[in-house]
């Protein structure tokens, strides 16, 4: 395996993360929580945009990891897990309303999501490939999870 594609593939299991022998996914949203400092001090709209940019690039490191190691969608590719859970996270930063406990619940909010897989994410796990399927359906468990919160923060804050 070429030095680029080791960097690729250690990206994809989550720097290491993804590579536990129980739950690799539960590690990888774990481990994407150690993003929440940075998530806060970029603020809401520039998180956005890191999480954008964090997706389109896992769309090829996903695809990339999956390739050199044959598999579709391995349970130790965990890149999209990073995305899923940062973009569960949105909401608590734009309502500044981060804490452990609404971190925990975030947390588990999108790994009920991801897992348990309701209308469109099974869908798109069944029927779309590659790097972009990889990613979607965790960026859609995020989406819901987020909205969640979100819908949560609006009624409980009003």
């Amino acid at each position: 395996m070429s030095w680029s594609n080791r960097c690729i593939v250690f990206c994809g299991v989550g720097f290491g993360s993804g590579l536990l022998p129980k739950a690799p996914g539960t590690f990888g949203s774990a481990f994407a929580l150690l993003f929440i400092p940075l998530w806060l001090n970029l603020g809401f709209i520039n998180s956005i945009y890191a999480i954008i940019f964090m997706s389109l690039i896992g769309i090829y490191i996903c695809g990339q990891t999956a390739k050199v190691m044959g598999v579709h969608d391995d349970g130790r590719i965990v890149w999209d897990e990073f995305a899923g859970q940062s973009i569960t996270l949105l909401p608590l930063i734009y309502f500044g309303q981060m804490s452990v406990f609404s971190a925990l619940i975030g947390f588990l909010l999108f790994r009920l999501f991801d897992v348990w897989k309701p209308w469109p994410i099974r869908v798109i796990d069944r029927q779309v490939h590659g790097g972009f399927g990889i990613m979607l359906d965790d960026i859609i468990a995020g989406l819901w999870a987020a909205l969640c919160i979100f819908i949560y923060l609006n009624i409980s804050l009003a």
